[in-house]
């Protein structure tokens, strides 16, 4: 690699993890230590509520930080904050923590969709957003990346379901820390050996983690 080329692609690292993580650790933080009055007009869901409200602002400014930052916006971000905005506007209006829940559901459904869907259909939708990343690798590794990660996104769906019919709501919270995050950057790091077989050059295989597709 040229130092050129060194340039034009900027390492990103622990900045790509606080975009896609930044906004649940603030749902979280409010969620844990905001104490409402006792005469809040949300009642006893007010912490919920008012961590959906800066859940939602967390989200639009990550991605107007991943815009200013990085020159650009990914479609699975932009999908994600809509339908962080879209269900936590439901949340507020309808006072149902349950719709906060679903919401990684519905992302990991449609990413799943979109990314098995494509695979069918011989198309490699991840090539879109991370080709500038992992430069080398070809189709057939894009293809299996992919399938990999559509299926990978169904499981995920299925856990967070199973989670929130076992787990009150706190709970579920610090699941998606400290389970959906170590798996997805477990799952991301099983994939280097099969990318690096499809051509991946060692230089890039440490950034397959920080490029990881958003799972929050």
């Amino acid at each position: 690699m040229t130092e050129a080329d060194s340039k034009a692609k900027p390492k990103s690292g622990w900045l790509n993890i606080l975009v896609d993580y930044g906004p649940l650790l603030v749902f979280l933080g409010v969620y844990k230590f905001y104490q409402p009055p006792a005469d809040s007009t949300f009642g006893e869901i007010a912490a919920v509520i008012y961590g959906t409200i800066a859940f939602m602002i967390a989200a639009v400014v990550a991605l107007a930080f991943s815009k200013f930052k990085f020159g650009h916006v990914s479609p699975m971000l932009i999908l994600s904050t809509a339908l962080i905005v879209g269900f936590g506007g439901l949340t507020i209006w309808l006072q149902d923590e349950r719709f906060i829940q679903f919401k990684p559901t519905a992302i990991y459904l449609l990413f799943g969709v979109l990314l098995v869907g494509g695979w069918l259909r011989g198309k490699a939708l991840l090539q879109i957003l991370l080709e500038a990343a992992f430069e080398g690798v070809d189709r057939d590794g894009w293809l299996k990346l992919s399938r990999n990660w559509g299926f990978f996104f169904f499981a995920l769906a299925v856990l967070n379901e199973v989670l929130v019919r076992m787990m009150d709501f706190e709970g579920w919270l610090w699941a998606k820390l400290w389970v959906f995050m170590p798996l997805s950057f477990l799952f991301t790091f099983t994939q280097i050996p099969m990318l690096l077989r499809h051509g991946l050059a060692l230089d890039d295989a440490e950034e397959v983690a920080k490029d990881e597709p958003p799972t929050a």
